[in-house]
């Protein structure tokens, strides 16, 4: 998970002299995840939000988002957010992340006390609330990408630097929101293209290799011809994916590849 610490010194946001069509081409462009978010992380900390939360995942269903071990995960809040709010499962009960699931667009975090005052909120949101107070994530907005299809979702929570309020974030937002917007839709459109290993994931040159041509319709036997390997050596190479990326059968795997993009890669 890329992160980036932060000193603790803040600074009033500042207008980015990069005008947004110099930092979109700038973005897709980019060569890996890690160049982007570096990229994305800075210029979101230029309008204010310095701590970022991107997810997705393709394995949606009904109330369920899957296993957690499938998501896409980007952030640079700090290990000691992310392993609570991530790591111990309080995500599922935030507040937001239910308005993501079931809205598209953006939307200022000015209607969680409304929601407090509502009596809209469980006491488990309410907990959450109390965890994201604790440290510091009190303003900012959440972004809901617009589904490719049922069983997929994306978004991404843009927390302000401490010590600024909601309502100076709104403005920040009535100001750029725009280009925020527009910023973000094309870094998560870009994400979706780009190869995602996550923890534990990364095929080795031959084993990405093995299901790609298990992709094009391979047999074994056609594949140990092609790469130059026994039989054996293939199937180990094949095994070997599966249990990276786990799953159980080739199949799966040369689908759960494709989608973490780690498929027909061009070596740089």
């Amino acid at each position: 998970m890329p992160r980036r610490h932060h000193s603790g010194q803040h600074t009033q946001p500042q207008e980015s002299v990069v005008t947004i069509s110099q930092y979109l081409t700038a973005l897709s462009n980019t060569q890996s995840i890690e160049e982007l978010w570096d990229m994305h992380t800075k210029k979101m900390a230029t309008y204010g939000f310095d701590r970022l939360l991107y997810g997705f995942t393709r394995y949606r269903s009904g109330t369920s988002l899957g296993d957690p071990e499938d998501y896409v995960i980007l952030s640079n809040h700090n290990p000691a957010y992310t392993d609570v709010f991530m790591g111990q499962g309080l995500y599922f009960h935030a507040p937001m992340v239910k308005w993501v699931l079931e809205n598209e667009g953006a939307c200022s975090w000015n209607i969680l006390p409304l929601m407090m005052q509502n009596g809209a909120l469980s006491d488990a949101e309410r907990k959450v609330i109390a965890f994201n107070q604790s440290m510091q994530v009190t303003a900012g907005y959440s972004i809901s990408f617009r589904s490719i299809s049922p069983r997929s979702k994306g978004a991404i929570a843009l927390t302000a630097q401490p010590g600024l309020t909601q309502d100076e974030v709104d403005r920040i937002w009535a100001k750029h929101g725009d280009d925020i917007l527009v910023s973000n839709n094309v870094a998560h459109l870009k994400i979706m293209t780009l190869p995602y290993s996550g923890p534990s994931r990364q095929l080795t040159k031959r084993q990405r290799e093995a299901l790609e041509w298990v992709g094009d319709g391979k047999t074994t036997q056609d594949i140990a011809l092609l790469m130059g390997l026994t039989p054996a050596t293939v199937e180990k190479h094949l095994r070997l994916a599966r249990e990276a990326l786990s799953v159980e059968t080739t199949a799966q795997a040369v689908l759960k590849a494709a989608f973490l993009n780690q498929m027909f890669v061009m070596e740089v």
